[in-house]
């Protein structure tokens, strides 16, 4: 009995570590290949892994890749509360221009742009679609709710639930113009800016 234990947590430990290197070569692939060379056989190899067994896992290429970012917005939000309690000590205005930072870096991040390959590729694929719109509406209520938090902003007040969101939406702007050319010094001269502004709000 106990090596029927053993074996089977050795089994679910395989199946985990290959669900891992799956999921970590599709979004290595999304950003670096993008959508369309973004191939289960291309994900398979990179993983080291069998095509039998990427089949196993993962019955298609949306299941796969939705799988993938969904991974990557946990780990990122993971770091990205790790990085936040560094800047709890800081004085009101520094805090906040620190914390929009860290939220404007973490969609500057890889975990972005393979999104952003994602919801492209599903706006004229109906089948992705249905995997995609629920991963998105999940991260991001789970980033809007980290960003509360680390404001600690209190949407109960008139006009604070909009200015997070705006916060949001500025970020994910931002984020996307720095696709194609690297925009850090314009992001971090509005990002500062837009801190003084949202110390009002708050």
């Amino acid at each position: 009995m106990a090596t029927e234990t053993r074996e089977t947590r050795r089994q679910a430990d395989r199946s985990r570590e290959t669900r891992r290197k799956l999921m970590e070569a599709t979004v290595d692939c999304l950003v670096e290949r993008g959508w369309v060379g973004t191939t289960t056989t291309v994900v398979a190899e990179r993983a080291g892994v069998s095509r039998g067994a990427q089949l196993h896992h993962f019955r298609t290429r949306g299941e796969l890749v939705a799988a993938a970012v969904e991974h990557l917005g946990v780990e990122s939000v993971l770091h990205l509360k790790e990085r936040a309690r560094q800047v709890n000590g800081s004085s009101s205005k520094n805090r906040i221009t620190a914390v929009v930072e860290l939220i404007a870096d973490f969609y500057a991040s890889d975990l972005f742009t393979a999104a952003l390959e994602l919801w492209v590729a599903a706006r004229t694929d109906p089948d992705l679609k249905t995997v995609v719109v629920p991963l998105e509406v999940r991260l991001g209520r789970e980033t809007h709710r980290l960003a509360v938090d680390l404001l600690n902003a209190d949407e109960t007040k008139p006009g604070v639930r909009e200015a997070v969101q705006i916060t949001m939406d500025l970020v994910r702007g931002l984020a996307l113009a720095n696709q194609l050319t690297d925009d850090t010094k314009r992001r971090k001269r509005i990002i500062r800016h837009w801190a003084q502004l949202l110390e009002d709000s708050l």
